[in-house]
C-alpha cells in the first residue's frame, strides 16, 4: 500500500481515511437503529484486511463514544494504525491548559500515549486565541502526545495564519480538513487548495461522496427515497438529482470501464489531485471493502479532466 505524508514531515498513512463520525452518534446517523459496536468492529477489521489503517475523528462524534469504540478496537489489533482525532474550541475552553486537558480526555478514550494528528475541529475559538491554543498544540508536539497538528475547515487565511504561528515554534502545520468532492470544489477557487500547496499543508477531504449523492444510489428515476437528513437536503429531490445526472453518468462509465463503482471513481478522481486523503464514512464491513477498491488503480490523465470539465459547476 503506498503512503502519504501528513504534511512537510508527519507520519505517512495511507491514501484512504476511514471516518467514524457515525460510531456512536444518534443525533445525525440513528447509532443503535440498524448499527452497532459489533459492526463496527467488523469495519474496523475489514479497514485493516484491506491494508487501510488511518482512521479520523473527534471528541465530539458520538460524544466521546467514537473514540471509545476505536480505542477498544485498536487494543485488540494486531498492527499499528494512525489516528486522526479533533479538539473542539468551545466557548468554556479559554486557556492553553483546556486545551491539554481535552488531548488528555481524547488519548484516554483512545487508550492511546499519542496520536498521529490533533486537529482544530473549526476555526471560531471564542474566547481562546489562535496563539495560545496552537501555542500549546506545538507545545504537545514537544511533550510527544502529538505526532502532527492540523486544523479543519479553516479559510486560507485562517490557514496560512495558524501556519505562521505554529512555524514560530518550530513545528509545521500538517494538514486541513475541509469539505470536498466532485460537486463541492469550492476549495480550487477560495484559495484553500492553493495556499495548501504552497504551505505543503495535505488536504483532508470530508464528504468525499457527497453524502452519498456521488454513489449513483440516488438518481431521479430510481425508487430510492433519502431518508434522514437526505430527505431534506434540496440536493437530494429530484431536481437536485436531475442537475448531477451527467457527473454521476460519467462515473458510471468510467466505473464500468475499470470494474469500480461510481462512488470508488470518485474517491479515486479526489487521490489524483495529489496531496489529497478523502475520509470515507462508514458504519459496516461491506461500506470499507466498498471504499477500498478506490485503492490499487488509477484514472487515467485524461479521465481526471474530463471528471473536471463536468463539475466545473461545482467550483
Amino acid at each position: 500500500m503506498e503512503t502519504i505524508t501528513l504534511g512537510k514531515n508527519g507520519p505517512a498513512v495511507t491514501p484512504l481515511c476511514i471516518g467514524t463520525w457515525a460510531w456512536g452518534d444518534k443525533l445525525f446517523w440513528n447509532y443503535g437503529n440498524g448499527y452497532g459496536p459489533e459492526q463496527l468492529q467488523e469495519a474496523f477489521n475489514a479497514a485493516l484486511e484491506a491494508g487501510v489503517t488511518f482512521f479520523d475523528t473527534a471528541e465530539i462524534y458520538g460524544f466521546g463514544l467514537s473514540e471509545e469504540l476505536l480505542g477498544k478496537f485498536i487494543k485488540q489489533a494486531n498492527q499499528p494504525v494512525q489516528i486522526a482525532t479533533k479538539f473542539g474550541p468551545v466557548p468554556w475552553r479559554f486557556t492553553g491548559q483546556s486545551v491539554s486537558d481535552a488531548l488528555t480526555d481524547s488519548l484516554k478514550r483512545l487508550q492511546l500515549e499519542r496520536v498521529d494528528l490533533y486537529q482544530v475541529h473549526w476555526p471560531f475559538a471564542f474566547l481562546l486565541s489562535q496563539e495560545t491554543l496552537l501555542n500549546t498544540l506545538a507545545d504537545e508536539v514537544k511533550r510527544g502526545r502529538i505526532a502532527s497538528v492540523g486544523v479543519s475547515n479553516y479559510s486560507a487565511s485562517q490557514m496560512r495564519e495558524a501556519h505562521q504561528i505554529l512555524a514560530a515554534k518550530g513545528v509545521p502545520l500538517a494538514v486541513n480538513q475541509v469539505r470536498y468532492s466532485l460537486v463541492t470544489r469550492q476549495i480550487e477557487t477560495n484559495g484553500i487548495f492553493a495556499t495548501a500547496r504552497e504551505l505543503d499543508v495535505t488536504i483532508l477531504a470530508y464528504s468525499p461522496l457527497a453524502q452519498g449523492l456521488l454513489t449513483g444510489k440516488y438518481s431521479p428515476e430510481s425508487g430510492e427515497t433519502p431518508t434522514g437528513a437526505r430527505s431534506i437536503d434540496p440536493r437530494f429531490n429530484k431536481d437536485g438529482l436531475q442537475k448531477i445526472t451527467s457527473v454521476t453518468s460519467l462515473l458510471r462509465s468510467l466505473g464500468e470501464k475499470y470494474d469500480r463503482t461510481p462512488a470508488q471513481v470518485a474517491l479515486n478522481w479526489l487521490i489524483a489531485q495529489g496531496n489529497v486523503i478523502p475520509i470515507a464514512g462508514v458504519k459496516n464491513a461491506k461500506q470499507v471493502q466498498q471504499n477500498a477498491g478506490a485503492l490499487g488503480w488509477r484514472l487515467s490523465d485524461q479521465e481526471v479532466q474530463d471528471l473536471d470539465k463536468v463539475t466545473l459547476e461545482w467550483k
